[in-house]
């Protein structure tokens, strides 16, 4: 069984999920806390997994840009005029609604990207063993509601 650790990272965020048939196709805001979990077969030279901090290095300016940032469908017919007058406070998703399924994989296919460059530019206190895995990316939505997403 290996090692795992879980580190939790908060935005606030807004979405609009366009093929909504509800009150979720207009803005909306939740407060995000995103998991990171991580594991590996054997701890580091520090007794770790890994230290916590790797993961905020890692994804601290990419999940800095979700933070009071508004999520939209590319195809809404709001995006262009919503990324027009807010810049990147509005973030496309590529011809889908920006679930918190489709953050979560979001999330997660950036993170191992960032942890699989960790070692080569690493921070020089904090260490990552290439033995190290992202196990999932978890994205809660509400007090009771989630969407994580693994490989």
């Amino acid at each position: 069984m290996p090692y795992r650790i879980c580190k939790q990272l908060v935005v606030e965020n807004g979405h609009m999920l366009s093929k909504h048939p509800d009150n979720c196709k207009f803005p909306h805001g939740h407060t995000r806390r995103i998991e990171f979990v991580l594991e590996a077969d054997a701890l580091d030279a520090h007794d770790m997994v890994c230290d916590f901090k790797v993961i905020s290095v890692a994804m601290h300016a990419f999940v800095q840009r979700f933070d009071h940032a508004m999520c939209v469908n590319t195809n809404d017919p709001n995006y262009e005029a919503l990324k027009q007058a807010y810049g990147d406070r509005v973030i496309g998703f590529e011809g889908e609604d920006p679930t918190t399924e489709v953050m979560a994989k979001t999330i997660f296919d950036d993170c191992r990207a960032k942890l699989a460059l960790y070692p080569d530019n690493p921070h020089p206190s904090y260490i990552l063993s290439e033995k190290v895995r992202l196990v999932r990316v978890r994205v809660w939505e509400t007090e009771s509601s989630w969407a994580e997403y693994a490989e």
